[in-house]
Formats: C-alpha cells, sequence, structure tokens
C-alpha cells in the first residue's frame, strides 16, 4: 500500500527529528516553519517546504504538528493561511504539541465543522528520542482516525498509546510533565544539598541513580546536571510553560497541585539569572556554591 501524504507544521527541537523519521521511511513529506532557514535541510533531503501551513496541509492526507504552546497553535491551525483552511475533508489532523484541553476542545470543535477528525498526539520523549524514532504517543480521538495515522506515528515512535476520547492525551501528558517537573526539582536540590554538605557526590548519585529514587528521569538529569551540560533537549521556559498548564487543568477537576508553587519559584529563579533557552535541568545552578575540586 502507499504510504500517505503528511505534513509536518514545526521543526523546532522535536520537529525537526520527526520530519527526518519520516522522510528515512520514504513518507511523502510536507514542512512548514516560522523560521524558513529551519526547513532549509529537509528540502535538501526531500521535503517539500510549503510557504505556510495552508500549503503543507493541502498537500497530505495526515496533518501533524509540534509547535510550543497554544498561541502557537492557535497560529498555524486557524485563520486564512492556517492548516485547517488547507486540508480536504476526511483530512486527519494530528496535534503533536504539549497544549491545554481547552485549545485542544477548540480545534476539535473546528475541525468536525471542516469534516476533518482531529486526534490529540502529544508525545513523551525528548529531542534524542525524536531523532531515533522512540517517542511514545499518547493519543486522543477516535480509533478509526488513529489507524489512518498509524503508519506514520509508528516510524516516529516507539509505542502508541490510545487513551480515549479527544482530550485525553493532551491531558496525561500535562501530568506526565507536571510529575517530571517536580521531580526534577527535588533532584535539584538533592544534589545541592550533597554539594554543600561536602559528600562524595559521585558515591552519593550511584546510590540514589540505582535505588529507589533513580528513575530514567533522575538518571538523565543527574548526569546532565553533574556535567553540567545544558545543551536544550527540554528548554526551562517549556517546563514552565506546561506546568503552568497542569496547573490550569487541576483548577477544571477542582484540586490544586500543591506541590507546583515552590517548584515554579525555582524554576522562576533560573529564568531570571538568563537560563530559559536552557536544558530544564539547569534548574540546580540557583542551588549551586561553586564545587570544590575532587579530593
Amino acid at each position: 500500500m502507499s504510504k500517505p501524504r503528511v505534513a509536518l507544521i514545526g521543526l523546532g527541537l522535536m520537529g525537526s527529528g520527526m520530519a527526518r523519521r519520516l522522510l528515512g521511511a520514504g513518507f511523502p513529506l510536507s514542512v512548514y516553519n516560522r523560521n524558513s532557514q529551519r526547513a532549509a535541510p529537509l528540502a535538501d533531503e526531500g521535503a517539500h517546504v510549503a510557504a505556510s501551513p495552508r500549503e503543507a496541509a493541502a498537500r497530505a492526507d495526515v496533518v501533524l504538528s509540534m509547535v510550543s504552546d497554544d498561541v502557537a497553535a492557535r497560529a498555524v491551525w486557524l485563520g486564512e493561511q492556517g492548516a485547517l483552511a488547507g486540508a480536504a475533508r476526511g483530512t486527519v489532523l494530528v496535534d503533536c504539541s504539549t497544549v491545554t484541553v481547552g485549545w485542544i476542545e477548540e480545534l476539535s470543535r473546528a475541525a468536525v465543522a471542516a469534516g476533518c477528525p482531529l486526534l490529540d498526539a502529544p508525545v513523551t520523549g525528548s529531542k534524542p528520542q525524536a531523532a531515533a524514532g522512540e517517542l511514545l504517543f499518547l493519543v486522543g480521538g477516535s480509533a478509526e482516525a488513529l489507524e489512518i495515522a498509524r503508519p506514520a506515528l509508528s516510524v516516529m515512535s516507539r509505542a502508541i498509546v490510545h487513551l480515549g476520547p479527544t482530550g485525553s492525551g493532551a491531558l496525561l501528558k500535562l501530568v506526565n510533565n507536571f510529575l517530571c517537573g517536580v521531580q526534577a526539582a527535588s533532584l535539584a536540590e538533592a544534589i545541592a544539598l550533597v554539594e554543600r554538605s561536602g559528600l562524595d557526590r559521585a558515591k552519593a548519585l550511584e546510590v540514589l541513580t540505582a535505588g529507589a529514587p533513580g528513575s530514567p528521569l533522575i538518571k538523565t538529569l543527574a548526569a546532565r546536571m553533574t556535567a553540567r551540560d545544558y545543551k536544550p533537549n527540554f528548554t526551562l521556559q517549556l517546563a514552565v510553560k506546561d506546568m503552568n498548564y497542569a496547573v490550569g487543568e487541576g483548577r477544571r477537576h477542582g484540586m490544586s497541585l500543591s506541590t507546583v508553587g515552590p517548584v515554579l519559584d525555582l524554576y522562576g529563579r533560573a529564568i531570571a539569572d538568563g537560563h530559559g533557552d536552557e536544558d530544564f535541568s539547569v534548574i540546580v545552578e540557583p542551588l549551586r556554591k561553586p564545587v570544590p575540586p575532587p579530593r
């Protein structure tokens, strides 16, 4: 069977890796990015570079977006040059961005009016997983639409989890990122305490990462914090955005995510120090004194 034509809108840290997975698997691919320079290398690899989201969607059977937030998502989907204006009836729309459930509900209403099924399908994983095709897609929407999009999603993923109706994927992604954000802050405080107290950091982290606290996230971030390697895989400012979105979803369900407040204070300190575009593991830095030389 021929592969569906795919459009991918948004070529940031995640989108570029996703695009290359699709091209490598032989999918006819159109791409759009607000900064066209990011799209130029993909043209050399076989992608059609569209001048607008509308043009990209007009050339596709499945349209994916991977952008930063609700504002960016609304800009690429809606309006005269938005993807929805270019999509033919029956085109499957897939919002892979980490956005609010409220935005997904708004987009779903517009998609229904246009005769296009919508999936909210945000991902877990960051830049390395996007490049390696090891993302986990968290999907809300109809099973029928998912089967149409599945061939494209499969080449970018290690698994696809269909969670239920529209909005389910968006909500679980915010729960996931809220939990990751709190864990990262706890790790930053733990490392700072170890360093300030004079404990042997290498031995302490060996115990912590091999023991009960040692989740995959903790192991990954401990290595970055120790090396002070803050090349962005998931930026600090996006982590703050996601946790604020999660707080909003908590309110929608009548609860307060009480652990988030102090965490956002710590993240805010790091942003105030100029670290917003670095990897979110940089939150350890406001807590640190200079690390003494190895004994």
